[in-house]
Order: structure tokens, then sequence, then C-alpha cells
């Protein structure tokens, strides 16, 4: 660099040589001169260039507005990062590609006015799928007043047909020589147990088939202890005819062969063979476990003791759980008051039931561990997979029941490593309501089922980490610019007047 300092005058105007100094800059050479105009291209584009510090002034609102954009963008900073960590659970809806041809049903429902020798389970589908009283998979257990378990009643247990005797004599031919089993009205029947001790009671009804096979029968019954000189009063009250005093007896099927003891009925209703033999040996046992008539024959000497007779106890509910495997196509389940040795009663049917349980698939009242786990992670929302368990649905009128409609629909969860291993889950919506019958059909309860074409997705989902570092990137832009707009605006507001 070259510095020439030079004093000049403007002689035409009387100024001195001196008085204007001027000052020449020349540069010669080059030094370093391609870096110089290289940075000279870089600072063009500066997006940050610096204010001289000395040009800048501290003022305390600016140091208040700095220290809130602090508070602000760490809090900002750690709810974000917080909200990162976290995944949440999202559903989507989709097809159902499941291929598999069945689906279990499980199941297990208190009946607490049908006892379960009545109980029958059976299935239909839209397939042609009909099966009568399933017993495969199907416990029962009787049940007492308070709908507790009593005893055990049975595991793919099949009821037993009883035995009929055929006569040759037609029912008219054994009264030729006079009736031995009396029909009673209403006010002979209270009649007839006051006259009796031990009375036993046949309840039929004229259009029962398996009434009219045991006519002839009860007729030599009947008979059979006249001859004997047995103390015992059989008869016959027609439930047609005396709709009252069956009604008051709660007589449920037909023939229903009742025991009575100085006018109280004793349980349980007689359900074995229906022959004379037979028939005959129930009444001997009844006696010989009475402390009156123990000795009633006179071969049997007096000091002999009443041998007790065991029977278990007259349940009015039923208890009846299992599973079965139904087609994934719309079909129902029902429970139906049902015997292959009576005709039931239509009018005295009721139907009362709790849902203790009700699934589909592999869910059970009782899941798996590997289930259970996996279910801590969704929301209450999405698990509707036993909506009607310890429900009871109570029918206050005869020739009525409840009805309840199920959409099913698959479910499948994908929540991270293991996921792969879960079993198929089935949710499930219902809608119930009672129905009503004829007189001549005996009530179900009924659950009727149809499986949606599409499943539900339930899978997690967490934010990206770029998702992340925008957002972090946003917070500290955003709050350092609001809070500087917010302080110059304040700074123009109470900046002090110039006089």
């Amino acid at each position: 660099f070259v510095i020439i300092l030079s004093l000049s005058s403007d002689k035409d105007k009387g100024d001195s040589y001196f008085d204007k100094p001027s000052l020449i800059v020349m540069m010669r050479g080059n030094i370093n001169g391609g870096g110089s105009r290289q940075r000279s291209a870089m600072s063009s584009v500066d997006f940050y260039r610096r204010v001289p510090k000395d040009l800048t002034e501290a003022t305390t609102l600016g140091a208040m507005m700095s220290v809130c954009a602090m508070i602000v963008m760490g809090v900002l900073f750690f709810a974000e990062t917080m909200a990162f960590a976290r995944t949440r659970v999202m559903t989507e809806i989709a097809l159902d590609d499941n291929s598999d041809p069945l689906v279990q049903l499980n199941f297990n429902i208190s009946l607490h006015a049908l006892p379960c020798d009545f109980v029958s389970v059976d299935v239909w589908d839209v397939l042609g799928t009909n099966k009568q009283n399933v017993t495969k998979n199907v416990e029962k257990w009787q049940l007492d007043e308070n709908g507790s378990r009593r005893a055990f009643s049975g595991r793919n247990r099949e009821v037993r047909e009883v035995k009929h005797e055929e006569h040759a004599e037609t029912l008219e031919e054994l009264h030729e020589d006079g009736v031995h089993a009396p029909a009673l009205d209403e006010e002979q029947f209270k009649v007839f147990l006051d006259k009796y001790d031990m009375a036993f009671i046949n309840f039929y009804a004229p259009w029962c088939v398996w009434c009219q096979r045991l006519h002839p029968t009860w007729e030599k019954f009947a008979e059979e202890v006249e001859d004997t000189d047995m103390p015992v009063g059989v008869a016959n009250v027609d439930c047609v005819a005396q709709a009252n005093v069956c009604r008051e007896q709660s007589i449920l099927a037909f023939p229903c062969l009742r025991w009575y003891e100085n006018g109280e009925y004793k349980g349980p209703d007689y359900k074995l063979d229906r022959t004379v033999n037979a028939l005959v040996g129930h009444a001997t046992r009844k006696l010989d476990a009475s402390k009156k008539y123990h000795n009633w024959k006179d071969d049997k000497k007096a000091s002999s003791q009443p041998r007790p007779m065991y029977s278990k106890p007259e349940n009015p509910g039923c208890q009846v759980s299992g599973s079965l495997m139904v087609n994934r196509v719309p079909g129902n389940f029902h429970i139906e008051a049902k015997s292959v040795n009576h005709n039931l009663n239509s009018a005295m049917t009721n139907l009362t039931h709790t849902v203790n349980h009700l699934s589909f698939g592999a869910m059970g009242r009782d899941p798996s561990r590997q289930v259970t786990r996996a279910l801590k992670q969704v929301p209450e929302a999405l698990q509707q997979f036993k909506p009607l368990d310890d429900k009871l649905f109570t029918t206050y009128k005869f020739h009525q029941a409840y009805h309840h409609y199920i959409k099913v629909v698959s479910t499948h969860l994908n929540l991270g490593s293991g996921s792969s291993n879960l079993p198929t889950l089935y949710q499930f919506l219902e809608q119930s309501q009672i129905v009503y019958y004829e007189e001549v059909n005996v009530p179900e309860a009924r659950f009727s089922y149809d499986l949606s074409p599409m499943s539900v997705i339930v899978e997690k989902e967490g934010r990206k980490w770029y998702d992340y570092l925008t957002s972090l990137c946003a917070i500290i832009g955003g709050t350092f610019t609001t809070l500087g707009l917010i302080d110059a605006t304040l700074y123009k507001v109470f900046k002090p007047k110039k006089l």
C-alpha cells in the first residue's frame, strides 16, 4: 500500500496551499487478492450477519423476555421429548384375511328357573348345520335358589331314555273293573292329599305322547298298590282341565310324577323307567324311608328302623358352560327347554338367565398370559371382547324370552416384537331384546351371531426422529421470534420520549 498525503490550495481564491489536505490511497500489487474476492463472495450470502456490539443496547425488558424465552423453550423441549419417547395405539380397518373355517365360541350361562335335565344347547347356521342337544365339551351344574352351584350334573353326558312298558290291554279295558287312579280336580286334589299321608300323583296333558304311553302303566301300578295294600294314594291330574293346580305346583314338563308326604311335595320328581315294577320299587323305597310306614308289610318286624333314601335335592336352576366350534358364517346357538322323555309345558317355561361369560376365539374367560400382557397396552375402549359378561336378563311373564344379536369383528394386535404369535381376537357388539312366543311354542334363549368381513388392526405408532428434530427447531425459532416481536413492541411503547 502507498499512502500519499497532499496539501493543496486554490490560488485563485487566495487560499493557502495547505488549507485542504487530501488523502490519496494507492494500492499496488495483489496481496492475497484471490482470497479476498472469495471471502467477499461468501460474505454476500451470510444470513447471520453480525451487528457490532457497541451498536446494541441491553435493557431490563430484554433481559426479562430472554428469561421467559428460555423458560418457554425448556418447558416445550421437555414436553416434546416426552411425547417423542411415548408411543400411541392406533387402529385401522381392513378386509379380514382370516381363512380359518371355524371359530371357537365360549359360553357360561346360568338359567335360574330351568332344571339341568331340561336344558338343551342347540346350534344352527346358514350352511345347514343343525345340531340338537350338543353335549361335547359342555358341562352342567345344578344351582340352588341363590344361583350358587350345588351339585355337578355331568359333562358330555347324554340324557338316558327311560323304558316304557307296553300292555295288551287298552286304558278302557283296564277301567272295566273300576278306576284305580282317579282324576282329580282342584278341590279333590287338596282333599286327596289330606286323605293320604303318602300320595303319588301323575300330572299329565292329554296331547302329550309320553303321557298317553304312561296311562295304562299308571293304571296297572295303581291296581298293584291296591292289591298289595300299600298305604299310598295314586291319582291323576289333567293339567289342561286343571291349569290352576298345575300352575300352583309349577309343573314344567309332562308327565310329571310327583311324590307327596303329609300334603307336602317331596322332591325330586320321579324320572326313572316307566314300568310297573320300577314304579312299585320307587313307592316301596319311599315307604321304607318313612318313620311311620317303614314297617307297613306284615312280614317286617316292628322293631326295624326306617332306611333313609338318598336322592339328590331338587334344584330350580342350572349353569351350563363349555365351548363350541362353529362355522364362520351367520348362525345362532340357543338354550331351550327340551327333553327326550317329556313334553315341555310352554306355559311354565321361564328362561331368566345370567350371562356369566360369552366370548369368541382364544380369548376365553381366563386368557393366556401372552394375551393378557398384550391387552395391557390396549385402551379399554378397544377391548370389547366380552361385553355381555355378568349381565342378568329377567323375564317377568311366560311365553317370552330374551334374544341376543351379536356382530363379531376380528381383531389383530400388532404391538411390536412377540405380537406375531398372538392369536386372532374377536370383539363384538350386542343388542338384546325380548321376543314373545305363541302359547304352543316353548321359548328359547337365543344368541344369534354374524361375523363381519372387516377386521380391526391395532398397532403401536411412534414418532420419527426427523419429526422430533423439526419440532425442536420450530420450538426454538418460534419462541425466539415471537418473544422478540413482543419485546420490540413493548420497547417502542415504553421507550422514553426525547424532548
